[in-house]
């Protein structure tokens, strides 16, 4: 028994050996000890366009702060945590940090200090980062954006969940250290690509399921699970594969362009937070870029087994909202009350301005959330070109009850050829209490 317990205490401290390094450790920059030279016009208009393929000012900004000053609040199973300021500031921003500390923060998520970030910084996916997009990112960072002395909002996690240790083995666990590496097998356009949507555009933060840790279950093609759609913050993120129904099966490469570059297409219009992402990111994406974009994406294949029954339009709804068949429905009603002015009693829309509901992936989706949240709140206002759009969808909040926005989208839901669950008062009371309506007047930032 003696030998047995001095056994197990051996193990015991060479596990807390093994903690202790992994908690404590600096990791490795490849720019540890160099200093960064003076960085030149071209190297900081790169910086900007890496800045704008990260979409950075859609975290790092909000209506009330300077750009890039933080203080935004993110929602979190433990509880409210706020973004940081990145702006050159020395007191409050980044404007102590060297290119080392810079890239440690931005692909390993762990600060100067040795603090560990939470992996609402998209650190698994920047970690693909290159070195010389790291490098111009820094040169933008610390040159061409304005100082703002703002103090970062703590978090509202309480203890002992808010402390920070637990994501070093986290990230151990889950998190990739090493910047994309090209496919050998795919072109040069593939591989752009699949840098942008692995990396920069951290697509899968949002796209991909999560796990019990709440990590990404796959980071790259190679897992059926990436970019295969998931329900994060009150919204329902859609397959990104050749799914037919939920993803982009029915999409031609010139469609995801179209989204990407004006925000909308003949499928759908940006909403909720591919909003953000339209207005401060994609539409400043070169074509090149898009396009590579596009062909990654159509390459990822589908799974008819997790999709379901490919969608085919079914006709016969516009007779069934006619004013004798809908008297006994009271979805359909509502219908034609509420939505029929712009959707259409055939639910296809006045596309590209105003969207199908007729085989749109919210309506096809194991989640009603998307549904739900637009309909409660309305859609940020699409800012393209600098021109803000003419055709948002209004908010029915006050308009309609939980009830009725339940028996509305029931009807949309399985209309037209749809096939999605039916929505309950209860699920529409839920994000009712926990949502707002979208902003008419989005951050939409002229970074130059």
């Amino acid at each position: 028994m003696l030998r047995f317990l001095r056994y197990l205490l051996a193990v015991a401290l060479v596990v807390a050996a093994g903690l202790a390094w992994v908690v404590l450790r600096t990791p490795g920059s490849p720019f540890d000890g160099e200093t960064a030279a003076p960085a030149d016009a071209e190297l900081v208009a790169r910086g900007e366009y890496v800045a704008r393929l990260g979409d950075c000012v859609a975290c790092h900004s909000t209506p009330e702060s300077a750009p890039f000053a933080g203080g935004l609040e993110m929602a979190t199973p433990l509880g409210a945590i706020y973004t940081t300021n990145i702006t050159p500031d020395p007191e409050h921003g980044i404007g102590g940090y060297t290119l080392a500390d810079f890239d440690r923060a931005v692909r390993l998520g762990v600060t100067p200090d040795g603090t560990h970030l939470y992996p609402a910084m998209p650190y698994p996916s920047y970690a693909k980062y290159s070195d010389e997009d790291i490098r111009a990112l820094y040169a933008y960072f610390t040159t061409a954006v304005e100082p703002a002395a703002t103090e970062d909002p703590p978090s509202e996690i309480e203890w002992p969940m808010n402390m920070r240790w637990p994501l070093a083995v986290w990230s151990l666990a889950f998190a990739p250290t090493e910047p994309y590496a090209p496919d050998g097998e795919q072109d040069a356009a593939w591989n752009r690509g699949a840098y942008l949507v692995e990396g920069p555009g951290h697509c899968g933060s949002c796209h991909t399921p999560r796990g019990l840790a709440m990590q990404e279950k796959g980071l790259d093609s190679s897992d059926d699970t990436y970019l295969s759609g998931a329900l994060l913050d009150g919204w329902y993120a859609p397959s990104l594969r050749n799914d037919h129904n939920t993803g982009l099966g029915r999409w031609s490469e010139d469609e995801i362009v179209a989204y990407l570059r004006d925000g909308r297409n003949a499928h759908a219009v940006v909403v909720g937070t591919m909003a953000e992402a339209f207005n401060n990111s994609t539409q400043f994406m070169t074509d090149d870029d898009l396009y590579a974009i596009a062909r990654y994406l159509k390459s990822l294949p589908g799974d008819e087994e997790r999709d379901g029954t490919p969608w085919r339009y079914d006709a016969s709804t516009v007779d069934r909202l006619s004013v004798t068949r809908r008297a006994g429905n009271a979805g359909a009603q509502t219908y034609m009350a509420s939505c029929a002015t712009c959707h259409g009693t055939d639910g296809m829309g006045r596309a590209p301005w105003i969207p199908p509901l007729a085989g749109a992936a919210s309506s096809l989706a194991p989640e009603a959330a998307s549904s739900v949240n637009v309909t409660l709140n309305g859609s940020m206002r699409v800012v393209a070109g600098g021109v803000p759009d003419s055709y948002r969808m209004p908010s029915y909040r006050h308009q309609l009850d939980d009830r009725e926005i339940a028996e509305l989208l029931s009807f949309i839901r399985n209309a037209w050829g749809n096939h999605g669950d039916a929505v309950t008062p209860e699920e529409v009371a839920e994000l009712r209490a926990r949502t707002d309506p979208a902003s008419p007047n989005p951050i939409v930032l002229q970074m130059r």
